[in-house]
């Protein structure tokens, strides 16, 4: 079976070449037939499992579209015009050829190289017109390269982010900006992770998902103590009261407490708070910090003196003792 897809494939490319040759009466390469042939050359080599030849198939078709419409670009302004659906045609079908080609590299393990096709496949979705193609693109890039450099993924999802956005499809971006700030969370990012996560708060604001901007709040302030900046987790809970519920809802009495313990030392209360329901359910990463966070100088409840003394056996023991003895001859010796 992959010896009768290899033959089937090399027959494609045969094919191929014979289109791109000019002659006496063929002036021009037929730049679009050839693109066909080695695109079906591509879809053969990958299903005899030959990831290395279907790559360099696929680049091939991208580099006869893009000679395709570059040779239309050249025949004329008027020309274009008249030929403007291949121009774009080409162009799309380019940069299919181009992802086709990053998504061997994939079998092939070879994933930064597989991230930077897929990446001019997006510039050039973008170029055509096209900007969900570009965004479905970029995001799986994303994926493809999230293990091996978080940095790299969270570049990406932030472009995908940005193409929802600026087409106005708030909820698309939104979820790639919480993406990315789950990485920035979990590399430890946390100053750029505060700021990615205020994104994504405004963004649910807007589409007036409030319930989500009260969890977006208390991801803030785990950010922000973990930063050692309580003045900015406090100003996040503040600046939240003006959010429609905010104020009266569990999410916020539990921020009150958490940040009254962080203010006065109380590791107990701290702890208490952060392994409640509503902060052991959240996304693992912002869980992982409410676990660990902990209060300046790893401090406990305070004591008071007069109790700890008590717990001692201390002075005020001994005053007790004192008054009882009083007491066994308050009514004198007789």
């Amino acid at each position: 079976m992959a010896a009768q897809k290899i033959n089937e494939a090399l027959e494609h490319i045969a094919k191929a070449e014979k289109y791109l040759k000019t002659g006496f009466l063929k002036w021009k390469p037929d730049y679009d037939s050839a693109a066909t042939e080695y695109g079906k050359a591509g879809v053969a080599f990958k299903n005899a499992k030959q990831f290395e030849q279907a790559k360099d198939a696929y680049l091939r078709e991208a580099e006869a579209h893009a000679n395709n419409r570059a040779y239309l670009f050249t025949d004329g302004f008027m020309a274009c015009i008249l030929n403007f659906g291949s121009v774009t045609s080409s162009l799309f079908h380019a940069a299919k050829a181009y992802e086709q080609a990053g998504m061997m590299l994939k079998e092939m393990q070879k994933l930064p190289e597989a991230v930077q096709l897929i990446e001019k496949a997006s510039t050039m979705y973008l170029e055509n017109g096209t900007p969900d193609t570009a965004a479905i693109a970029l995001e799986r890039a994303g994926k493809l390269i999230e293990s091996m450099n978080p940095e790299k993924a969270v570049q990406l999802y932030q472009q995908t982010a940005s193409v929802f956005e600026n087409e106005e499809r708030l909820r698309q971006a939104v979820e790639l900006l919480g993406k990315a700030s789950r990485l920035l969370v979990r590399g430890r990012r946390l100053d750029e992770a505060a700021l990615s996560i205020q994104k994504e708060k405004s963004i649910y604001k807007e589409v007036e998902n409030y319930p989500t901007c009260y969890k977006k709040t208390i991801a803030q302030v785990l950010v922000h103590l973990h930063r050692h900046d309580y003045v900015a987790a406090e100003r996040c809970v503040r600046e939240s009261y003006s959010i429609p519920g905010f104020n009266g809802s569990e999410d916020c009495a539990a921020l009150e407490q958490l940040l009254e313990g962080y203010d006065n030392q109380d590791q107990d209360q701290v702890s208490n708070v952060c392994n409640s329901p509503l902060f052991k359910y959240m996304d693992n990463d912002y869980a992982k910090l409410a676990l660990s966070l902990a209060v300046p100088g790893g401090g406990t409840k305070k004591k008071s003196p007069v109790t700890t003394l008590d717990k001692a056996g201390g002075p005020a023991a001994v005053g007790s003792h004192a008054e009882e003895e009083d007491d066994e001859y308050s009514g004198g010796l007789c």
